[in-house]
């Protein structure tokens, strides 16, 4: 009888630094404030986005969100499209003649 409630104590002391150790590890089970709705980690410029700026975005991981490869997917493909874009507008504006500004009806 006095084995099993040494095994028993013991057990309970074990099962005790455990859950302190997971307390402070992981926390003291407080609330955290929600986030507003309009309040994101993703970052972009204000102007001239480049297509290295879409491939350093991230996003939240919500429940039942989006797949992530899909995501990334996409955003690999809006990188690639500005990154054309921007390679075609630059090469208009070295064609351009030094005279000319915007185009026609333009000063």
């Amino acid at each position: 009888m006095g084995m099993i409630l040494a095994y028993a104590a013991g057990l309970a002391v074990v099962a005790g630094l455990l859950f302190v150790v997971v307390w402070f590890v992981f926390g003291r089970g407080e609330d955290l404030r929600a986030v507003d709705d309009d309040v994101t980690v993703t970052e972009l410029p204000r102007a001239g986005i480049a297509g290295d700026d879409v491939r350093k975005v991230r996003f939240a991981l919500a429940f039942r969100g989006y797949k992530q490869s899909e995501v990334d997917w996409t955003l690999e493909k809006l990188a690639r499209e500005i990154d054309e874009l921007r390679a075609v507008a630059a090469a208009l504006r070295e064609r351009a003649e030094p005279g000319e500004t915007g185009g026609p009806g333009l000063p």
